[in-house]
């Protein structure tokens, strides 16, 4: 496991719809890229989390 974490939000609407949490910067990039083109009204933002801050 890795010291940082990378959040993907979902956002609809302006609420948050999904989050997901990726080892790599390159799999969230990779999986909100596919999202963009199934699901063009959301939108995506992408973060590095310190993994200390999710798990104890």
């Amino acid at each position: 496991m890795t010291e940082t974490m990378w959040r993907c939000d979902q956002v609809r609407a302006g609420q948050l719809y999904n989050r997901m949490m990726f080892d790599t910067q390159a799999e969230a990039e990779q999986f909100a890229q596919k999202m963009r083109q199934m699901e063009p009204d959301q939108t995506f933002s992408i973060e590095a989390i310190d993994a200390s801050k999710i798990w104890n």
